[in-house]
């Protein structure tokens, strides 16, 4: 189910065309319909306070697990929702280059660390899933879908985080 770690050179220019299409991310009126429909209010909040870029790669994620089959509730509500943590705490989204950043920096395990301790976005990217998981407790999601997120981006997921860990990563 997992994704095999690439080359650096072709992960690097993944990485790059993952940014390129960021810079184009659009969300057409029937998956906004999709999602208010499958969300609670209080989840829905969260994934309209994304950015359009992270609104698009959490539908793909959400896409990639119905076409795989799966139609757990709990586990495609959290797919739809799974990266709002990377909004910060005054809700202002993690900009695209702070993305670059991040990804970058993870390839290099003792700098992120050290990037994470001292520059706000990047311990924002780093925080994200735990973050995500508060939020939407705080949104009144049930603790299934509360846990799925905070483990999601663990080394070693299981049940249902370990799903949305394999969505996420084909995007």
């Amino acid at each position: 189910m997992r994704r095999v770690p690439a080359e650096p050179a072709t992960d690097l220019a993944y990485r790059a065309r993952q940014f390129v299409a960021a810079l184009g991310a659009r969300v057409g009126a029937d998956e906004l319909a999709l999602a208010r429909q499958t969300l609670t209010p209080g989840e829905w909040r969260l994934f309209a306070a994304m950015p359009p870029y992270d609104q698009r790669h959490c539908l793909d994620v959400y896409h990639t697990l119905v076409a795989a089959g799966q139609r757990d509730d709990v586990l495609l509500r959290a797919a739809i929702i799974h990266d709002c943590g990377k909004l910060d705490d005054d809700g202002r989204p993690m900009a695209l280059g702070w993305y670059v950043a991040a990804t970058v920096l993870k390839r290099l395990p003792g700098l992120y660390l050290i990037a994470a301790r001292l520059l706000r976005p990047i311990r924002l990217y780093a925080e994200h899933a735990w973050r995500g998981a508060r939020m939407a407790a705080a949104a009144g999601s049930p603790p299934e879908l509360v846990a799925t997120l905070r483990h999601y981006h663990d080394p070693a997921p299981s049940g249902r985080a370990a799903l949305l860990q394999w969505a996420d990563e084909q995007h």
